[in-house]
């Protein structure tokens, strides 16, 4: 995918502009162009340097172990309640089941600091993450949904109510739905990004149901008789619905499994992130600034501001959006000063890149501090109104100026904590450093072309 590279360091940096990308509807796609062939020493002592640095990268990969394993263990519960809905179904028991998922995001939502500099999380985020979806491609929508479209010839097939169909000219048989047939048929089915059939918004759907509420009040209403069995069953094909939910949350295990093995002390994620120390470095602040800028304050949370469109929140079905924010916002916090409550109380702390920052600069620390705490303080506010019955789909309503107010002080205090995290980039002395751009920081008009 395009993507224009900032090079940060030798020059000032307070009126740079940041790196540009066209707005695409699944920015998972983004590939961050890092050169650490130019970084250059950081103008301490080699040897002390050296170490600190590796205590550094090690407290950051046991961050990432530690908040993956998190989001496996929470999956875990979460796949316990979805048995339990699929086995006896009831009001209480997708209650349950919603519960759990939303307690399953907080761990995960704080991973996402790890995207962008590690290219062992960017190429397997989108199995876990992926949105915006077409959720036609899944199960029953609303007629006022639509059907296919010349982007997506498949944005209404409906596997649930469909044990075969075409797909790119081939019969498939969909007779039983598994794991696989998710994972390598429907997954981008037709190379088609927002055909997202697995991962958390894939489950959160089938919970949820479609939110049909726009700006006004109000989440998916999904009724639990779609789990029914009998003459109970909504929504037809409820023993599909179920299989397909079981298998979602099946891969969902393996896939979060999978990538906390890569943090533990021989995974691979650890290893390549130090095997050098010095790009180990430019990784972290790779993801710290590409989250904070393009993908945060530009694809999640401007975009919908400028089209007032509810269908752009990341938890759209739940109207979990608050949620998924402060915990995106939470991650970047985590790793730049080394810390991470997990969700037993345990608490992984260690040497940071604050620390390095420090030594070169203190200035910049404090400064960088300041910013992130305002930045959390911003997206707290954005919680607590959320929380008392301001959701986020009614801050996004045209001409609310309050919601507007609230969603852009956000995104204006991430914009400022990438510029503090450009410093630290100059105040450490590496070259080359591209962080993710938006069009809807960049260049608005472009979103409405």
């Amino acid at each position: 995918m395009p993507f224009n590279k900032m090079p940060l360091a030798k020059t000032p940096l307070a009126n740079k502009p940041l790196a540009k990308m066209p707005r695409t509807r699944m920015s998972r796609m983004t590939r961050v162009l890092v050169s650490t062939a130019s970084i250059l020493a950081v103008s301490v002592p080699g040897m002390a340097l050296a170490q600190s640095r590796a205590e550094v990268l090690n407290t950051y990969a046991d961050i990432a172990e530690a908040s993956y394993g998190d989001s496996l263990s929470t999956a875990r519960t979460l796949s316990a309640a979805v048995d339990a809905l699929i086995a006896n179904p009831s009001a209480e028991a997708l209650q349950a089941a919603k519960a759990a998922w939303l307690a399953a995001r907080v761990p995960y939502q704080q991973t996402e600091a790890f995207r962008f500099g590690n290219a062992i999380v960017d190429d397997w985020e989108g199995k876990v993450n992926a949105w915006p979806l077409d959720e036609g491609l899944i199960d029953y929508v609303d007629p006022g949904y639509g059907g296919a479209t010349d982007e997506n010839a498949y944005a209404v097939l409906n596997v649930i109510a469909n044990p075969s169909f075409a797909l790119s000219g081939d019969t498939i048989d969909a007779a039983t739905i598994t794991p696989d047939l998710l994972e390598n048929t429907l997954q981008e089915a037709d190379g088609v990004e927002s055909n997202v059939a697995t991962g958390y918004h894939a489950i959160e759907f089938l919970l949820w149901g479609q939110d049909l509420n726009g700006t006004d009040a109000g989440a998916g209403q999904r009724p639990w008789t779609d789990y029914a069995t009998g003459e109970a069953c909504t929504g037809g094909n409820c023993d599909r619905r179920g299989a397909y939910l079981a298998a979602a949350t099946e891969l969902l295990l393996s896939d979060l499994d999978w990538m906390t093995a890569q943090w533990g002390e021989d995974g691979q994620a650890r290893q390549t992130l130090l095997e050098d120390e010095a790009a180990g470095i430019v990784t972290i602040l790779t993801g710290m600034g590409s989250l904070s800028y393009g993908e945060q304050a530009g694809e999640r949370m401007k975009l919908g501001v400028l089209l007032n469109d509810p269908e752009e929140e990341h938890d759209c079905f739940s109207d979990n959006t608050h949620n998924s924010h402060y915990y995106d916002g939470l991650g970047v916090r985590n790793v730049y000063l080394g810390h991470y409550v997990g969700v037993d109380g345990r608490v992984i702390d260690g040497p940071s890149v604050s620390d390095l920052v420090a030594k070169a600069a203190p200035e910049v620390d404090s400064t960088l501090r300041a910013d992130l705490d305002a930045t959390m303080f911003k997206l707290g506010a954005i919680k607590i109104a959320a929380e008392a019955g301001f959701s986020y789909d009614m801050m996004l309503e045209r001409g609310n100026e309050t919601g507007e107010a609230l969603i852009m002080g956000a995104v204006d205090a991430l914009v400022a904590q990438t510029r503090g995290i450009e410093r630290a980039v100059a105040a450490l002395s590496l070259d080359q450093i591209g962080f993710e751009g938006s069009d809807s920081l960049d260049n608005p008009d472009a979103v409405f072309q």
